[in-house]
């Protein structure tokens, strides 16, 4: 049995449930998330969105500090491509996100914790699925313990 193994079953047998630190753009994905609530479509309860005006802007300094402070996931979501209130926003942060998960894999935390998608307002359904599939896999991950601050 593998050590990563271990650490999901001992948090399985815990009632351990992800933490996920949901950054979301403020015209697509914000109100994608929005119209996912209004049409009562379930999707886990692990997240916690942080609504910003631009995927663009977000600093991968927050995203440390997410996981720094005890999420075990984070999950930014911009417009689609063409699509982007502020023209070319989300292909800024396309790029500037592809670089921190390289980053993360060179720090030696894995990559798949720092999840990056598109989501437009129309997309209630699919916010739903993508939050879903975030959750899964954090899950597989088990809880984030290498960047954690302890008091």
């Amino acid at each position: 049995m593998s050590q990563t193994q271990t650490v999901q079953d001992a948090a399985t047998d815990k009632g351990w449930e992800p933490r996920i630190a949901t950054f979301l753009c403020n015209w697509c994905s914000y109100a994608g998330a929005d119209l996912a609530g209004v049409s009562r479509i379930q999707y886990p309860h692990n997240i916690r969105i942080i609504r910003v005006p631009c995927s663009g802007r977000i600093n991968p300094a927050f995203l440390l500090r997410a996981l720094q402070n005890g999420a075990d996931g984070v999950l930014v979501s911009g417009c689609h491509p063409g699509d982007c209130h502020y023209i070319s926003g989300n292909l800024v942060a396309r790029r500037k996100f592809a670089l921190f998960k390289e980053l993360l894999q060179y720090a030696g935390i894995e990559p798949e914790r720092v999840q990056f998608t598109w989501v437009s307002a129309s997309e209630g359904g699919r916010f739903a699925a993508v939050v879903e599939k975030v959750v899964e896999e954090v899950r597989k991950l088990g809880p984030n313990e290498k960047l954690v601050k302890t008091l």
